[in-house]
């Protein structure tokens, strides 16, 4: 009877363990199944976005877009940086003044400068795609540029005295439409200079903290 006892719990030890092997092999598959298929979908995502990641091949050598963007910054890194940080200052600047331009004044710049793209034969829209600029773009540059205008527009005031003098000194023939023309060409001038001295003026004052080096 103990034979057969011992025999039974053989039995039983040897069918339990068959049915671990069993279970085992069968994590194991599903763990392979998750892997294999887990490859696939990175794959997949790789390849539909891999314009993301790679910028081109050569005879199959990818050339990845970090290498693009780390070619770019050397070539005009601290240009840019220093483009977009003199940006941010200004926006701030602006800001903290609280000065506002409706957007009616900037439909109206738009109309004068697409005026003056048709009379030289060309449209606005091809304009910009020149400049690699949009039309949104566009309209956030005349925006800063009409609220630097109210910064500084006790600067910029030109007198008729100052439009007779350039006329006399460089011997224009006098119109009333030459005056108001050569009054918006010094207006013009006297922005630019008040401009960059503003500009110039707060980032003398910005703690300004660099983390990269080019």
């Amino acid at each position: 009877m103990e034979n057969e006892n011992i025999a039974e719990d053989q039995g039983d030890v040897v069918t339990n363990t068959s049915k671990e092997i069993q279970v085992t092999i069968k994590k194991s598959q599903l763990v392979l199944f998750a892997i294999c298929a887990g490859m696939v979908l990175v794959l997949g995502a790789l390849f539909f976005s891999k314009g993301f990641f790679v910028a081109a091949t050569v005879n199959g050598s990818p050339i990845s877009r970090l290498s693009v963007v780390q070619e770019l910054e050397k070539q005009g890194g601290k240009q840019a940086l220093e483009s977009i940080i003199t940006e941010k200052l200004i926006k701030n600047e602006l800001e903290k003044n609280d000065i506002v331009v409706e957007s009616s004044a900037v439909d109206t710049k738009i109309k004068e400068i697409e005026s003056q793209v048709v009379s030289q034969g060309g449209t606005l829209e091809d304009a910009l795609i020149e400049q690699g600029m949009t039309i949104e773009e566009l309209k956030e540059q005349l925006q800063t540029q009409l609220k630097l205008e109210k910064i500084v527009a006790d600067k910029v005031v030109v007198t008729d005295e100052e439009v007779d003098s350039y006329i006399t000194t460089n011997e224009i023939t006098s119109s009333e439409e030459v005056k108001v023309q050569i009054k918006e060409q010094l207006r013009q001038q006297k922005f630019q200079v008040e401009a960059q001295k503003w500009i110039a003026n707060i980032t003398a004052n910005a703690n300004v903290k660099y983390y990269v080096t080019y």
